[in-house]
């Protein structure tokens, strides 16, 4: 099973939650590769289209092995088991949460104007795949701290592990293909280019200060 790219991708998981009754729905786009995703959900179920940012926190010394997760405004998350393997604490990584939580306020600056309201609402956290589920976490989290009515994480793929232990932080789950043979989220795509900043200001509508 391959998506053509996220567009194809966000109709497929479209599908899945178009049988459910959803009140006032937010969905949010974990930024960047989550939101040609949301697109298509929030224009298939009606709703309001708007952006979250989660940034990795590296280990020391190979920062792109995740650790934990950081979002703008919310408290670190951390993978208790990778810091005790490699034999690390939150204050070993202080620095590097620092500079990625000032790059996820950099980001949320771009990509919109102002604060959007969850209270209430049906709120989707939308992403292009869940590998380990660590910045969906703290995505998850800190939209849980602005009490939305209902908090879902809808991903089009993700690995098996990772879709079960998110449910202790969403209210629903939705992945229409959980894979106990997730290796990485790209290789589920035919095409699986970066996505810029620009492109997500461009498909949030404009929304985002230029």
């Amino acid at each position: 099973m391959r998506f053509a790219d996220r567009s194809d991708a966000g109709r497929v998981l479209a599908r899945a939650l178009a049988d459910r009754t959803w009140t006032d729905p937010l969905v949010l786009g974990l930024a960047r590769g989550g939101v040609p995703v949301a697109v298509e959900v929030a224009s298939a179920l009606g709703g309001e289209l708007g952006v979250a940012v989660a940034r990795k926190i590296g280990a020391t010394g190979h920062p792109e092995y995740g650790v934990g997760a950081v979002t703008a405004d919310g408290a670190p998350i951390f993978d208790e088991d990778a810091l005790r393997l490699l034999r690390l604490t939150a204050d070993d990584l202080a620095e590097t949460c620092a500079a990625e939580r000032q790059e996820a306020r950099r980001r949320l600056a771009r990509y919109r104007d102002g604060p959007v309201r969850l209270e209430g609402r049906d709120v989707l956290v939308v992403d292009d795949g869940l590998a380990t589920g660590v910045t969906a976490r703290a995505a998850l989290r800190e939209a849980r701290g602005q009490r939305p009515g209902r908090l879902v994480l809808a991903v089009p793929v993700g690995a098996a592990d990772a879709v079960r232990a998110l449910a202790e932080d969403a209210d629903l789950v939705v992945c229409p293909h959980a894979r106990a043979d997730f290796r990485a989220v790209g290789r589920f795509y035919e095409r699986f280019d970066q996505v810029t900043d620009d492109q997500v200001v461009a498909l949030l509508g404009g929304q985002g200060s230029r």
